[in-house]
């Protein structure tokens, strides 16, 4: 006997939890799909949790091995991939355990097995035995997030071939990896690697790393990767990648061919709706396999809504979440629903990079009369206390109104710092200025200094002319 929900939700990510708990708190009877045994989707088993969990592990290693103080305790360490690996297991348990409460406590029924659409008001949950559950519904929101793109012509089946799931298998530490992408996920890997003393060449399809970026922004983390040693090779592909069994080669079509132990891809993703059947209601997902959504969320089937990366940009777990929140609001028809615009960058590489609001190349662009407020981390007494020093806190804003329009942050903690800005730029009227900054006292020593001496650098230039 099939069984009647007010909405089912397919993919227990950031975006369908989001979904899932605002619609049950507004009365609904709500129904959770996902293929995996425990909740949390990609972000807690496979992408965000893990990886940053490693990212932090191996922050805290680079720290030992290069900071003085500790030579009293021992000579510089290496650690194999694998254990530091297990530091992220035990968060991603900690998440699981916390995010299944969730789902209880709202009283969220949670079916675990593959979700395909017979109808428009009709999902089949196939289970790992092979069982079939029939649930109907009069709303549905697709969040089955996304996977890596697997081009045919790379094996993935080949033991050193990885892409930015599987590489959370790895069993042994390579001396040296071949990274294919140089955006978000290739960064952030090069990074981490080259943090564990792995040798690291990080092959970009494009001019420059990160090109979405402030150019300032970018060509720090341009320097500093290749400062701790990762060989960039811009404005590259590849012709083939050829699997050998105790290393891999890539052919680059400008005639070049670099080797390595390991192989990781990190160049797109697919939106995971290619077993949902979507030919029962009526839908098409795009050539990257995502979902397009109005200004509300909803697919072309005006009662099946869709959030998270499954939509495309940004592809971020925060945005899913929100996304997820305001379709949740969407489907129980309440006042609080938002779209979610205005989403900081957070890049977890080593250190961090965050941004909000313009770029200095699109205001230029845009003929805007901005000026450039600086804080290089090396000037703040709390970076020096770290031992954090590299990078800087940079606000764009307008030289007449003084409006905040851009603000960009590389170095330690850069995904915590620009919160402070992104709450003063998103203020009404003339209180998202830059002079708020100058008029307001900051803690000393702390990080949060940085705004008021970048601001105090921009009014400056202003005040000069």
């Amino acid at each position: 006997m099939p069984t009647h929900y007010d909405v089912v939700v397919i993919g227990a990510g950031p975006a369908g939890e989001g979904a899932a708990m605002r619609a049950s708190k507004a009365g609904m009877d709500v129904a959770m799909v996902d293929e995996k045994p425990m909740v949390g989707g990609n972000c807690a088993h496979l992408g965000t949790i893990p990886s940053k969990a490693l990212r932090h592990a191996v922050k805290q290693i680079i720290t030992f091995n290069t900071d003085a103080l500790f030579r009293d305790i021992g000579e510089p360490r290496t650690f194999s991939f694998p254990k530091v690996l297990k530091r992220a297991e035990s968060v991603i348990g900690k998440q699981v355990k916390l995010r299944t409460t969730f789902y209880a406590r709202n009283r969220v029924k949670v079916y675990s097995g593959q979700g395909r659409f017979t109808d428009e008001h009709t999902l089949e949950v196939v289970k790992a035995d092979g069982s079939i559950e029939t649930l109907i519904a009069n709303k549905f929101v697709v969040a089955t997030g996304s996977r890596p793109y697997h081009p045919d012509d790379v094996d993935f089946r080949h033991p050193r071939v990885y892409d930015s799931d599987t590489i959370l298998k790895l069993q042994h530490t390579p001396r040296k990896i071949v990274i294919y992408g140089a955006g978000v996920i290739g960064c952030e890997y090069a990074s981490i690697f080259c943090g564990l003393g792995v040798r690291v060449e990080l092959i970009n399809t494009r001019d420059r790393l990160l090109d979405f970026l402030d150019h300032e922004i970018s060509d720090g983390l341009s320097y500093h990767l290749r400062d701790i040693g990762v060989l960039i090779r811009n404005g590259e592909e590849y012709e083939e990648v050829l699997c050998r069994e105790n290393d891999v080669i890539v052919k680059l079509q400008s005639g070049k061919a670099v080797r390595g132990d390991a192989f990781l891809w990190c160049n797109g993703r697919t939106g995971n709706t290619d077993q949902l059947n979507l030919d029962a209601v009526g839908l098409s997902p795009n050539y990257r396999g995502q979902l397009e959504v109005n200004d509300r969320y909803q697919t072309d089937v005006a009662h099946i809504y869709a959030a998270g990366d499954v939509i495309g940009w940004p592809s971020l777990a925060s945005a899913a979440y929100d996304q997820g929140r305001s379709t949740g609001a969407g489907l129980a028809e309440l006042d609080d629903f938002y779209l979610v615009q205005d989403v900081p960058t957070g890049i977890y590489t080593i250190p961090e990079i965050s941004s909000l609001g313009a770029t200095e190349q699109e205001l230029t662009q845009q003929k805007v009369p901005y000026e450039v407020g600086q804080a290089a981390f090396k000037t703040v007494a709390r970076a020096q206390i770290t031992g954090e020093t590299v990078g800087l806190l940079k606000i764009l804003f307008h030289r007449e109104t003084m409006q905040i329009l851009g603000i960009h942050c590389f170095g330690d903690q850069a995904s915590e710092i620009i919160h402070i800005g992104q709450a003063i730029m998103n203020q009404p009227g003339e209180a998202n200025t830059i002079e708020y900054f100058v008029n307001t006292t900051f803690n000393y020593p702390t990080m949060a200094e940085a705004y008021r001496v970048a601001a105090l650098n921009g009014l400056y230039r202003v005040s000069s002319f």
